[in-house]
Parts: structure tokens; sequence; C-alpha cells
């Protein structure tokens, strides 16, 4: 697989979590952790119902601890802590501070072997957090005492997918197929702090159903895979700096779903945002 193929597998990943917003909402009053354990657990059972045809597969979960210590602390640590915020600060400003892992991630693959940040990377990752921050700009309010937690956990998560996805790389030898492991332990993880914090609130109705096992399928489920890909095998600085396409390809998507109103703010957004993955990308169109 030649990296510019991996790089466009890993940019399926953007696309679907850019619906994890809109199905999320679908869900209706699922509980955080309830709900992620569930989509977790969907789509372990996905990754492993592929392994009956491929039984070569089930090797891959035979990891060292470090390699479990990233998947596992990446996957649930990152959502344990995205969920936080959501739940104590305004969604909106959440949001914003959550996608600066976008841009930590082409400012830390600095750091790898081999890699090196040219200046149309850092101008690509800029462009798109300035779009990012204009497409959120009109949702900002003042804060409350209460809400500061949530900041601060979006803030963290945002450290903590980065350092997932570069450290991703650094172990590139751990299959793709290792991550069916990950999101299975997640999944367990994930029910034992619903029992411990939350109540128990089942679907109401096949809609919501149908959007937990999409999620599970897609954002919370095969999105991982194709990045483990992007992030071992593909251009990390341009998957990095693409990423900024997911709040605005979740906006739009939840314009669509009417769940948002389209504004003059989300249009120059959109272009800042695809203008700074163009220029992030520049080595690979060339190629």
């Amino acid at each position: 697989m030649t990296p510019r193929t991996a790089t466009l597998i890993g940019l399926t990943a953007i696309i679907m979590w850019s619906l994890l917003a809109v199905l999320t909402v679908a869900t209706g009053k699922i509980p955080a952790f309830q709900l992620a354990a569930m989509t977790f657990a969907i789509g372990a059972l996905v990754a492993f119902t592929t392994f009956i045809f491929r039984p070569a597969a089930f090797g891959a979960l035979k990891q060292p601890p470090v390699a479990w210590l990233v998947g596992v602390g990446g996957l649930f640590g990152y959502h344990a802590l995205y969920f936080l915020a959501l739940r104590f600060a305004p969604p909106a400003e959440a949001g914003l501070l959550n996608y600066l892992w976008p841009l930590l991630i082409v400012l830390f693959s600095s750091f790898l072997p081999g890699e090196r940040l040219a200046p149309h990377h850092i101008i690509g990752a800029v462009l798109g957090l300035v779009g990012t921050v204009l497409l959120f700009a009109g949702n900002t309010s003042g804060f409350a005492p209460g809400q500061i937690p949530g900041l601060a956990a979006a803030f963290v998560a945002a450290f903590v997918w980065a350092s997932y996805s570069v450290m991703s790389r650094r172990l590139k030898s751990v299959p793709t197929d290792a991550v069916a492991g990950f999101c299975l332990f997640t999944a367990l993880l994930a029910a034992i702090v619903h029992k411990m914090v939350e109540t128990t609130v089942w679907p109401e109705t096949s809609g919501q159903w149908l959007a937990i096992i999409a999620l599970g399928v897609g954002p919370v489920g095969a999105a991982f895979f194709t990045w483990d890909i992007g992030m071992k095998r593909g251009d990390i600085r341009v998957l990095g700096a693409a990423s900024y396409a997911t709040p605005l390809l979740s906006t739009a998507f939840l314009i669509l779903a009417g769940f948002a109103q389209a504004t003059a703010a989300i249009a120059i957004a959109a272009i800042l945002i695809a203008g700074g993955g163009l220029v992030a990308a520049r080595d690979m169109w060339k190629k």
C-alpha cells in the first residue's frame, strides 16, 4: 500500500466522524457512557465478525502492553473526556477546544523519525484553525464557573487524541486488526463507568436504534480502523490538516437534518478550512 492510498483511506475516517454529531442527536437521551459502551461494542462485534473469514487476524490481539495502553488509553481516554466536556460545557466552546487536535497532530508529527514540518503544513493547519474558530464564533458566550471543568476536559481531550494518533505512527508494527481489541476493552470500560455514574436509558424508537447501530458501524467503528491505516502508512500532516473538515462537514449534516441553520460564517469557514487542507496536502497533489 502506497502512502497516498493510505492517506486517502485515512480521509474516510474524517467523513465518518462528521456524522457523529447528527447521529448522536438522533439517538435521543441515551447517557454518554452507555452510548459509548453500546457503540464501541457494535464496532468491535463487526470487526470480530470479519475475523471469522480471516482466522489469522486473531493473532493481531497478541500485542505488548504498551500497544494496549496506547490503544485503549487513546480511545477510552479521549471519549471519556469528550463526553464529560459535552456534559459540563457549552457544546460550541467545547467543540472549539476539542478541535485543536488537528493542529496538534500536524505539529507533533515533526517529532517523528524521518518527518519534517514544512511551512505549507503550518500554514494549512493555521488556516484550518482560523476556519474552525470562525465556525464556532457565533456561539460563544460567557463561562459559568461550573463550565470550567468541561472546557478543561475538552482541551485535554485534544492532546489525548493527537498523542494517540501520532503514537500510532510510532507503533507502526502493530497491525490495524488490533484496533478491534482496543474497541472491545473501551466498550467494557465505558460500561463499567456507566454502571457507576449513570442511569440506564434504552432507545424508545426504531430510529434511535438505527442511529446507535450506524454510530457503531461508522464513526465509532470503521473510522478507527481507517484512521489507524492513515496514521501508520499515510501522510500524517495532511491528515491532521484535513481533519479540520470534520466540524465543517458535521455542521453541514446538522443543517441538512434541520438541527442547525446556515450562516455566512459557515460559508467563510468552509473556504478557510478547505483552503487549509489543500495547502497542507500540496505534496500529495504533486505526487
